[in-house]
Formats: structure tokens, sequence, C-alpha cells
């Protein structure tokens, strides 16, 4: 879909109602829905909601440096494009356009283990943006071994480790819907491509999808998942290893220990545990287990240029950009998405001259008001 200028929405919200005006209503309710009562969906918006900045005058900000990079990866920007499985659910290009976008904007994305296209064909648009590439430890190492090989063959800088989804969450809106989007051939193509995988199934994913995405899923209810697994995954890869969905300061202090290299403070959008303490809420805690000299990230309810300055003062290096960009996605594709990025570094920058600041390093607590 191409659009004049003119006609994107303004704003996050606009963008959501743009995005349910032109999707099913399975498929909104399946990017935008959380788990359970969606409480802790709703109490992510409203922990940045609670918090205030501080702006602090005259400070000359003329000159500012948005850039930040992250385990020998350049973002242009404070943020990076969070890992959302089954893009092509929004549209037809799915992680194909994000990766373009990427590339246009210089804002890296995660790809996910649950894409619809496979991490060589999302790296070959990357191009020179770099990625980090999501991993779910899955019930079979073999499968998991393989997709780490690959991840490292095609360029990865990182691997992102989530943590949260041993099992996958209640979802009502999901049930509801009877929308199960891996059943239909989406989200389903890093499986799908993995020689490993394809040689647990009797009947090839090309002809017979529905089973290849059944196979999948049967490999994720993981409740046995441990620290030891994360010790095996240490074994594996000399890639740098960040731990996504930790919202516990002894989590995160364990997790450095066992030597991976970064932490992401996430609830996964609300869609795992309801009634989860917000990322925002969990956010000091882990930044002072960690210390000062690791990356921590942070994403889970990221809407507003302000909401990055919140999270960098409350301890954050950067965040992961998540719904936003799927809005994006689902109403304009390639362009949809390249906007909002676009959009959100520019509200960053004026938020930085309004807070008085000219760069990430100057943010600290004393920028936001006690709770």
């Amino acid at each position: 879909m191409s659009q004049a200028r003119e006609d994107w929405p303004v704003g996050v919200k606009e963008w959501e109602e743009r995005a349910r005006s032109v999707l099913a209503r399975d498929a909104f309710d399946w990017i935008s829905g959380g788990a359970g009562e969606e409480a802790t969906l709703r109490d992510n918006r409203a922990a940045f909601e609670r918090v205030r900045l501080r702006p602090r005058s005259l400070t000359n900000t003329a000159s500012r440096n948005l850039t930040v990079e992250l385990l020998d990866t350049p973002s242009t920007a404070p943020f990076m494009l969070a890992p959302i499985g089954g893009q092509t659910v929004a549209h037809k290009d799915g992680e194909l356009a994000v990766a373009r976008a990427a590339k246009a904007t210089g804002v890296p994305m995660l790809i996910s283990q649950a894409a619809s296209h496979s991490m060589e064909d999302i790296a070959n648009e990357c191009n020179d943006v770099p990625y980090w590439y999501q991993l779910y430890m899955v019930n079979d190492r073999e499968v998991v071994a393989s997709l780490v090989r690959r991840a490292e063959t095609c360029g990865a800088r990182a691997l992102v480790l989530t943590v949260d989804t041993a099992m996958v969450g209640w979802r009502d809106r999901d049930l509801r819907n009877g929308y199960v989007p891996f059943l239909e051939d989406e989200g389903i193509r890093q499986y799908a491509s993995d020689p490993v995988f394809r040689s647990r199934l009797t009947d090839t994913p090309e002809s017979n999808p529905k089973a290849a995405g059944a196979a999948m899923m049967q490999m994720f209810p993981h409740p046995s998942l441990s620290w030891d697994d994360l010790s095996w995954l240490r074994d594996q890869t000399s890639l740098p290893i960040v731990v996504k969905g930790v919202l516990r300061g002894d989590d995160a202090h364990r997790a450095m220990k066992l030597g991976v290299d970064g932490i992401i403070v996430s609830n996964h959008g609300g869609r795992q545990l309801d009634g989860a303490v917000a990322a925002l809420d969990a956010l000091p805690e882990v930044r002072d287990a960690v210390g000062p000299d690791s990356p921590v990230l942070m994403d889970s309810g990221i809407r507003r240029g302000s909401d990055v300055v919140k999270a960098i003062a409350l301890g954050a290096d950067a965040v992961l950009l998540g719904r936003p960009f799927i809005y994006g996605l689902a109403v304009g594709g390639e362009q949809g998405v390249e906007h909002v990025v676009t959009t959100l570094k520019a509200e960053i920058d004026l938020a930085f001259v309004l807070a008085g600041v000219a760069g990430v390093s100057d943010l600290d607590r004393s920028f936001v008001a006690p709770s």
C-alpha cells in the first residue's frame, strides 16, 4: 500500500485504529491483545503515565546525538525493533518489509524465531544494517543448536534468549476467535527452513504446512527450562547472549554470572503472565543488579518519544519498539514502518531538547520525579 505522506496517521493511537480498520478482527486481536484480563497490558502503559519527567533548564542542546551502540550494534536512535512473530499476519511482506525499513532508517531489528520468512532472507534485506536473532529454547536441543548455527552463519550480532515463554500465555482474545496463525502457515518459516526440524516431519512443510505448524507448537511447552539450559547455550556459541523477559534483579544478576552479555527487561508486552509487574517498574531493580557496565534494554509499553526518555533515565541503555511498528506495517507496509520509526526518532530528538539533554549519556534518575 502506498499513501501520500499527509495521509499517514498521527500518533500511535491513530496508527492502532487505522490498523484495526484494515485487518481482520482475529489478526488485529492477535497483534494488539494480551494475556487474561489484560491487566499487565494496561499497566505497561500506566507505568509510563505514572512517571513524570523533571526537565533541566538552560543546558544548550543545540547539538544532539541520538545514536547508541550496543554489543557492536550501532543504531541511529536509542531503540531497536522488537522480535514479533508472524508479521505476515499484518502485511504480506512481513519481516522483509520491516528489514527494508530498518535499512532505510538505520534502526536495527530483532528477527523473531517465529518469523514468517527465514532468517537468511530477512538478513539479506537488512543488508549492512546489523540485526540480532531472537531464540526460544524449545524442547528439542538439536533444533536449537541448528538455529544458533544458522544465526551465526548469516551474521547475527547477538542472540536474544527469550525466557518468559516456557509455555504460551492464556490469551482470551485468541481463544475467543479460535485463532492460531501458526496453523495457517504464518510464523513457522524459521522452523520450516531448518534441516533438523524438517527431519522431524513426516511430510514436508510445503506439502503439509498445518502439520509443520503443529510440530512447531509442540516444541514450545518447555516447563523444565532452567539455568542449566542457559549454561548449555553459553557453551554453544561465541555470540553475545542477551536474556529477554527478566523482571527481577536476582534473576538478572544470576544470568550475568553465567556469562550473558545483556538483559532485556520485559513482560512480553503483557502477552504472557497477566498480573506481572510492568516492565518499567522492574527496570531500576534490574539495572542496579546488573551494574553500569553491561547493556540493559526494556520493552513493553513504549509508544512515544517521552517514554524512551523515561526508560533511559530509569536505567535502560535503549528500548525495543513493538506494536507501533506492526501497526505501521499493517497500514502501509515498508513505508508505514519507516514512517513510524522516523516519527519516533523525531519525538525523541524533541524530547531531548525539552528535557535538557544532548544525548543518552546525559540522562539519569534525577530526570524523573519520585513516584
